[in-house]
């Protein structure tokens, strides 16, 4: 007979449905919350069924049907995916879920994922940083000194000669705290200088080759170069595009 669950558990037994989520999705971690198992058993189907950048995967609700876990469950798997790459999600009629495009630079991106916080700490700071980034930097180009525009450049010049993937993440990170220290807006920079506190923690292994990395890190240096001289010039419009370039790609 179906047993639902009590005590706050949200994975149920149906007639038809497995009692666990991940025996009908695949293997997992045993580890972890149930978004994390849900989202790596999700990831292995995904790649077992051989599906490609635009194939469907179903739906928030099609998949709370499946698992039988809450719809906040679902929802956290999902946002997991989606900020590591994996999954598209599609507003509106004829939307859902759909693989993400995973091409290099995306592929790049997503190695900030694997690190010794939970990915998803590392995920949420991803975001929040983005969403800070214009506000941080239109306030650099507004009050920045000579003395600042040197030391950014000395710093851009460290990126671009790193001599490896962590030096170059280093630098990457420096080059931004040294931004926000220029910001006028003090909660704005802690908040953002905090996010790069999660990101600095993250494991610099790259998952892909050597000369996609170069090609990598070669885009970065010329996105870092526009936004320094962006908030050199006090270029507001400059800024923009340059952080909507940076965003884009990071």
């Amino acid at each position: 007979m179906p047993q639902r669950a009590t005590g706050g558990q949200d994975a149920r037994s149906t007639p038809g449905r497995p009692g666990s989520v991940l025996s009908g999705l695949g293997g997992g971690p045993a580890g972890g919350t149930r978004a994390e198992r849900l989202a790596a058993a999700l990831g292995e189907r995904i790649d077992a069924l051989g599906l490609r950048a635009g194939d469907p995967v179903g739906t928030l609700e099609s998949l709370r049907e499946e698992t039988g876990y809450a719809y906040a469950t679902v929802s956290e798997a999902v946002r997991v995916l989606r900020d590591r790459g994996v999954l598209e999600i599609r507003p509106g009629r004829g939307g859902g879920l759909f693989v993400a495009d995973r091409g290099p630079v995306v592929r790049l991106r997503h190695t900030l994922l694997d690190v010794r916080e939970e990915p998803a700490t590392v995920a949420d700071a991803i975001e929040l940083r983005d969403h800070l980034e214009l506000l941080v930097d239109l306030g650099a180009a507004r009050c920045r000194t000579d003395a600042d525009v040197a030391e950014l450049r000395v710093l851009l010049e460290r990126l671009r000669a790193a001599p490896d993937w962590d030096a170059f993440m280093r630098a990457n990170w420096a080059l931004h705290e040294r931004i926000a220290l220029i910001c006028p807006n003090r909660m704005a920079a802690a908040v953002y200088t905090g996010t790069l506190g999660h990101l600095g923690a993250a494991s610099s292994r790259s998952a892909d080759d050597a000369e996609t990395a170069g090609r990598y890190r070669a885009e970065r240096c010329e996105v870092h170069a526009a936004l320094v001289e962006a908030v050199a010039a006090g270029d507001e419009e400059a800024v923009r595009a340059a952080v909507a370039r940076h965003n884009a790609t990071t």
